[in-house]
């Protein structure tokens, strides 16, 4: 093969994101055949916890779960303490509820690994197309709260695993996980958006490249749409997925041309349970991701997913799992370990019970959530606001109640379970 032969296969094996397990750069964590190994090449269980409800709410977090979606929340909430009050709050909220006391608290209890849900609004912003179609402004925010989780997280060897789980125009019809807004074009119906999260993807990767404390990108979290039938809302019975392979490819595309260091994790359709046409994928630092919730803790539940790693060697990861009981982790836990399958529940916190950390509500906020649930009388907007601001406050590490046995169920129960 000539030079020049030689010099465009290699720029085409890069671009098409044809990498061979060795094709990374050292001290990454990264996929080895059906392994994720760490940067050394010893195999690593990531055992990790979502940041959920920090960058995007769902409305069963706040005890508003008729809202559903973050921007029907917001919408009302400004509705009774207008715009700038309400930015006022999101803002105190995202200052608050994620802080290095969490990251200091979870690595204590044994975490190796964070996933952080990003919310593509608070890394481009959302602005009226001036300067013609395809014009990206980048937000700030978003990234400065990433470096700094990773500064955080690198204090305590922890990795990081960022996850696009609200992507431009929402990627399903469960609205809530995407703060998907029906009104509006979905991920699958704009060309923009698409062209949006593979910009944010080609930006993430250029940024940081060479920052060995990130341990993937997860791609796309939990797509559900019936791409062949719209009757199948969230595509659990698809065939095909073309459109969601279509998307996956192109990413990886544009990562691969400036990042070849990262692992790269895909979740199938129907939440990230149908893989139907979208393997094999032409990368060999992938990892497939898959989530458990409510079904049984057996061996035949993972069955499919443990046939696909072994069909296409490449690692399995319980990328989101939890909002269960104590008994139920411990065995779901196990159940993933036996299979050398890493796992990261969901989430940190929230208002309610059976995660690590609770939020305390106050009186006022009390009141203004019964309103939005239809249960109450209107509050004035100044008590409305205070409650929303001490609820911001109260989301902060020191101020929530914590569920030691919560832990016990994450960490020291599942060995318990597995006998020498």
């Amino acid at each position: 093969m000539s030079h020049r032969l030689l010099a465009l296969a290699t720029l085409l094996a890069v671009s098409l994101g044809f990498l061979s397990p060795g094709a990374h750069a050292q001290g990454f964590v990264h996929a080895d055949h059906q392994r994720i190994v760490d940067g050394d090449g010893k195999p690593v269980i990531l055992r990790g916890m979502g940041l959920g409800g920090w960058m995007v709410q769902e409305g069963y977090m706040l005890d508003l779960r008729n809202l559903g979606a973050q921007h029907v929340i917001r919408s009302r909430i400004s509705e009774i303490i207008g715009v700038r009050k309400t930015e006022q709050f999101y803002r105190s909220w995202r200052d608050n509820a994620v802080t290095k006391a969490d990251i200091d608290a979870m690595a204590g209890w044994g975490f190796n690994s964070v996933r952080l849900p990003m919310h593509w609004k608070l890394f481009i912003k959302d602005m009226p197309p001036k300067g013609g179609p395809g014009k990206i402004v980048w937000n700030e925010e978003g990234f400065r709260r990433v470096d700094a989780l990773i500064t955080w997280l690198k204090a305590n060897r922890m990795v990081l695993i960022l996850d696009l789980h609200a992507a431009p125009g929402g990627q399903g019809n469960d609205l809530a996980i995407s703060d998907r807004d029906p009104r509006k074009p979905s991920l699958w119906d704009s060309s923009d958006n698409q062209a949006k999260m593979i910009a944010l993807w080609t930006e993430i990767a250029r940024r940081y490249k060479d920052e060995p404390t990130i341990a993937g990108y997860d791609l796309l979290n939990e797509p559900n749409w019936g791409f062949q039938n719209k009757a199948d809302t969230h595509g659990c019975l698809e065939t095909g997925n073309k459109p969601l392979r279509d998307l996956y490819e192109r990413t990886i595309r544009a990562i691969r041309a400036v990042d070849t260091n990262h692992m790269l994790i895909i979740e199938g359709n129907c939440w990230g349970s149908n893989y139907a046409g979208l393997l094999p994928v032409a990368d060999r630092n992938m990892t497939l991701s898959y989530h458990k919730y409510w079904t049984d803790t057996t061996q035949e539940t993972i069955e499919p997913f443990l046939k696909l790693r072994a069909q296409y060697d490449m690692p399995l990861w319980n990328g989101e799992t939890g909002e269960n009981s104590n008994d139920w982790y411990a065995r779901a836990i196990e159940l993933a370990e036996k299979n050398d399958i890493g796992w990261s529940m969901w989430p940190l916190k929230k208002i309610g019970i059976n995660s690590p950390l609770e939020i305390p509500t106050n009186r006022k906020y009390r009141s203004l959530a019964s309103y939005l649930r239809g249960e109450g009388k209107k509050p004035r907007a100044g008590e409305a606001f205070a409650g929303l601001i001490r609820l911001a406050a109260d989301s902060r590490f020191a101020k929530n109640i914590r569920h030691a046995d919560v832990i016990d169920a994450l960490f020291r129960a599942p060995h318990s379970l597995r006998k020498p």
